[in-house]
């Protein structure tokens, strides 16, 4: 399961059951939770590989992400350094097993719907301990009294590429790449280096180039649903 918590207001801008955690997950939880709550400044997260690389000029395909809308990590030097979050888990850990139980939920689909009722609800009407108010109402105030420094998402051309796991492929001499079980033309010379894209849905898409700001991307095939 995967949380985020607001360090101010301490709403819950995000949690969300994943088969896995992988770098897909990663992609389908920031992307979502920043369209509808704003891009923060900074992702205050642990040392995991897919935040961190042992080279510290280096970043993460999630980092590099995250760098194209201009949002960056800060790594907590300890793991008590992250107990609010780690605190949140507890929250869900405490409640889900047993409501999932009584309720005969089994499915992952099933069991984020309740999780999204249950986080609209701590955030408006639980008081939190230390603030005490809800973690809404704190939310609110911050933004009216011109405390924070969330900037607004709206999703330009690159937004579905740059939330997708990427890799650098070359066309082979018969102009086609695999994708899946198939091989696909591309209007493209033989041996062109192109970039595959694996979208959290499951869908793919092929680029010309990398996410470049500086440029708008060149779609060679996608099977993204419109």
């Amino acid at each position: 399961m995967l949380n985020m918590l607001d360090d101010c207001s301490r709403l819950f801008v995000g949690s969300k059951i994943y088969p896995r955690e992988t770098i897909l997950a990663y992609m389908d939880f920031l992307s979502a939770a920043f369209l509808e709550y704003g891009r923060p400044l900074v992702l205050y997260v642990d040392w995991h590989s897919i935040f961190y690389t042992q080279n510290p000029d280096a970043l993460t395909e999630l980092g590099q992400a995250l760098k194209f809308y201009g949002v960056s990590f800060r790594y907590a030097p300890t793991p008590q350094a992250k107990g609010k979050i780690e605190r949140e888990h507890q929250y869900w850990q405490g409640r889900l097993p047993a409501l999932f139980a009584a309720e005969h939920i089994r499915q992952i689909a099933a069991a984020n719907a309740v999780i999204h009722d249950l986080r609209q609800h701590r955030n408006k009407y639980e008081v939190h301990r230390e603030l005490g108010l809800a973690a809404q109402t704190a939310w609110d105030q911050a933004l009216a009294e011109g405390r924070s420094v969330l900037r607004p998402v709206i999703p330009d051309a690159w937004w579905p590429y740059v939330w997708s796991h990427k890799q650098k492929v070359r066309v082979g001499d018969d102009g086609r790449i695999q994708i899946g079980n198939s091989r696909i033309r591309l209007e493209v010379p033989p041996r062109t280096s192109v970039v595959l894209c694996q979208h959290p849905d499951g869908s793919q898409s092929v680029l010309a180039q990398m996410p470049d700001p500086a440029r708008k991307p060149i779609i060679l095939f996608t099977n993204r649903p419109k």
